[in-house]
């Protein structure tokens, strides 16, 4: 039985039923209405780059493959035999020419088509049974400068309308030059006790935290700035379609700096000038800045840092992080391994500032353990800007100030309309200009 969301999200007010982040029913809704229907992130092209290579994620709870095709194609498909239903690929990483189930052989292309079996014969002489209907099932793929989404979803929109004008701010992260971006070897995997939708509505606008959580590390790591530098001034949310960036055009290297390598800094300084003039003032000094941004639902990156970042929900109080390190492709291998090791030193598993919101995010979850308490309400309700009119022209909903919860608000409202709808046709998609 589908759960009444819009009866527990009042966006407008910023009032959040806690419950959505503890039943076990809306989690099981979650996994049909949003995870199998939305675009996702699966893989950056630089991790499948030629034939053979392929990867292992997850789109919601389903286990898929992604891999490079010898005809050069991007293929995503359930990490399941139809055989039996086992796994076919237990590896999260590698090189491979075919996939074969280890339970009774089945084989399977990088295209996921079923090439053979053991005792073919016995399926030669089976009438009705033919090969080709029983490959992987495949995911629709769609990329952007070098970004890889998948959906399981034939009605879903382009990957284009679905981003909308969002692809106008991902180009500050992803197109500072002609040569492109890369993720650096390696993905690092976490178990957190939490709900996937906390770390998501902290990505999507929440600078706020920072003032609290990361003030002792920030008074480490910054020290000669003055510690956090945050106000609404000269600082903005923007929303497209659920998908959020809080970010400051006035401290252009804040995010950077916390990683504790000056050289980092001074890279970003000397691109600044290139940056701006291929994509305007805004946007050239957005890749350092204090911000924080998430494609909707549980695709979240940080400017600076460089860290990207998926939620993936096992359970409504387990969440799987994987996280990588992207990099411009331009960049020095010193400067690459510089950003590899600030990433690690502020945002992994042992890193200085990941370890005070993934506490949060658990006990934030925990919390709600108790009757009495998960039937209260949770307060999204900051709002000081209400009413003040953007002084720049943004793509999006833009909010002035990123002390604010209204990109989360935002986040709340397309979650809803993700939850109560009863196809596509029913969720509304921001015109794009872009």
């Amino acid at each position: 039985m589908s759960m009444n969301i819009r009866s527990m999200v009042d966006h407008e007010n910023g009032l959040i039923d806690r419950r959505i982040f503890w039943d076990e029913s809306i989690y099981q809704q979650e996994l049909k209405q949003i995870f199998a229907r939305c675009w996702h992130f699966v893989a950056h092209e630089s991790q499948v780059k030629s034939f053979g290579d392929f990867i292992t994620t997850y789109i919601g709870e389903d286990a898929v493959i992604v891999a490079r095709a010898k005809d050069k194609s991007i293929n995503v498909m359930l990490n399941a035999c139809p055989h039996r239903g086992n796994k076919v690929c237990f590896a999260g990483e590698g090189k491979i020419r075919s996939f074969v189930c280890n339970y009774h052989g089945w084989a399977f292309g990088l295209d996921g088509k079923l090439n053979g079996m053991p005792a073919n014969e016995l399926y030669d002489k089976t009438e009705g049974f033919n090969k080709e209907d029983w490959g992987l099932h495949r995911a629709r793929v769609e990329t952007y400068k070098g970004l890889v989404f998948a959906t399981f979803d034939e009605e879903a929109p382009s990957l284009g309308e679905y981003l909308g004008d969002f692809r106008w701010y991902l180009d500050a992260i992803l197109d500072v030059d002609d040569k492109g971006t890369e993720f650096l070897p390696g993905t690092t995997r976490s178990l957190l006790k939490c709900n996937w939708k906390y770390p998501a509505d902290n990505f999507v606008g929440d600078i706020y935290h920072a003032l609290w959580t990361h003030l002792g590390a920030a008074e480490a790591t910054l020290k000669d700035a003055g510690g956090i530098v945050v106000s609404n001034d000269n600082s903005y949310q923007a929303s497209v379609n659920g998908h959020g960036w809080e970010f400051s055009l006035a401290n252009n290297f804040g995010n950077a700096a916390t990683m504790g390598d000056k050289d980092i800094i001074k890279y970003l300084r000397s691109r600044e000038q290139e940056i701006t003039k291929r994509l305007g003032v805004a946007r050239g000094k957005m890749l350092g800045s204090v911000a924080s941004g998430l494609i909707f639902p549980n695709f979240a990156f940080l400017p600076g840092y460089l860290t990207f970042r998926t939620f993936l929900p096992k359970g409504p109080t387990e969440t799987e992080l994987h996280s990588w390190t992207l990099v411009p492709s331009e960049a020095s291998d010193e400067i690459k391994d510089k950003w590899r090791l600030g990433a690690m030193r502020t945002f992994s598993p042992s890193g200085i500032l990941e370890m005070d919101d993934g506490e949060n995010w658990e006990h934030a979850t925990l919390g709600n353990s108790g009757y009495v308490t998960r039937n209260q309400k949770l307060c999204y309700a900051m709002n000081p800007t209400k009413g003040e009119a953007v002084p720049i022209d943004l793509p999006g909903t833009v909010t002035k100030g990123q002390l604010n919860d209204a990109n989360q608000r935002l986040f709340f409202k397309r979650y809803t309309e993700f939850m109560e709808a009863g196809s596509w046709a029913d969720i509304p998609l921001a015109e794009s200009k872009y």
